[in-house]
């Protein structure tokens, strides 16, 4: 029996490389963003997460969003996101405008465990 799909937003396919950042260990890598809604993301790569941990991933033409860890299944996840963004930003080319200031985010490279991450928001699977 499968779990029915209870997300109240549409997902979009896509293939975009993204810098994931491990909230609680500090561990970075590349991973590929498989498809992306206002309110969550599928990722894959080799970062090592587990069911409610807290991360960051650096979306291209959004910046830098964080989440939590919603389900893993072998080297993807879903990630619950912390705000609301707009998915197609990402599909757009690549301007020179930063996009970043309407995001939470330290100093350049340091990410910061946001205060709006509920562990709650996370399904398990």
């Amino acid at each position: 029996m499968t779990t029915p799909d209870i997300r109240r937003h549409t997902r979009d396919s896509l293939y975009l490389m993204a810098q994931c950042q491990h909230l609680g260990s500090g561990q970075s890598a590349r991973i590929r963003v498989r498809n992306l809604s206002p309110e969550g993301l599928m990722a894959e790569g080799d970062m090592r997460v587990f069911h409610g941990d807290a991360v960051a991933v650096d979306l291209r033409n959004i910046g830098v969003v964080t989440g939590v860890v919603a389900w893993v299944q072998g080297n993807r996840f879903g990630l619950a996101l912390g705000t609301t963004i707009d998915p197609q930003l990402a599909r757009q080319p690549v301007t020179g405008v930063d996009t970043r200031d309407y995001y939470q985010r330290g100093p350049v490279g340091v990410l910061e465990r946001p205060q709006e991450i509920d562990p709650r928001r996370a399904r398990l699977i």
